[in-house]
């Protein structure tokens, strides 16, 4: 059976446009986040456009941004989203963003060498809020295993992993 990546979205509302002085720190520490990430064990790819980033694609709508990236593991992400200098940048997203009351975050497995497009990502999230973790969309407080595991389809909450991911 094919080896597979954990693919991850999470979504962020913004409380003001992106060139606006209230995102300012956030826009300024967008690079050496994004670095951050790459450089994190287990990190495999994220989705950026010409610029660096994804700030320009909003398939939620002019206020969302969008982040989505594909891991080795569900570990290594949660690694890197609370255990790096990321996590500073996550205590402080209440200044930048609105409390969400719908999942902004989902986790899925994807086969090795795949890359989600934005239509996927968006549909696994929808899918998610619709229909609540499952093997194929998910969250780090009810992961899944990896569909050549033989465990697939039998979810099992892991100690400290939780949702309020901001992961950007």
């Amino acid at each position: 059976m094919a080896d597979y990546e954990l693919a991850q979205l999470n979504i962020a509302k913004m409380t003001a446009p992106l060139e606006s002085p209230e995102l300012k720190d956030f826009v300024d520490n967008l690079d050496r986040i994004n670095e951050l990430a790459e450089s994190s064990p287990g990190f495999v790819w994220r989705f950026q456009t010409d610029d660096g980033n994804a700030t320009g694609v909003r398939p939620f709508g002019d206020d969302y941004l969008v982040n989505f990236s594909v891991w080795k593991d569900v570990e290594s992400l949660h690694g890197y989203v609370y255990r790096s200098a990321h996590a500073e940048i996550m205590r402080r997203r209440r200044e930048w963003f609105a409390k969400m009351t719908e999942a902004y975050t989902v986790l899925w497995w994807v086969p090795a060498g795949h890359r989600p497009t934005v239509a996927e990502a968006k549909a696994r999230l929808l899918q998610l809020r619709e229909h609540g973790p499952s093997a194929d969309a998910f969250t780090f407080k009810k992961p899944f295993p990896k569909p050549s595991e033989e465990r697939a389809g039998q979810g099992s909450a892991l100690p400290g992993f939780d949702d309020s991911c901001l992961a950007t």
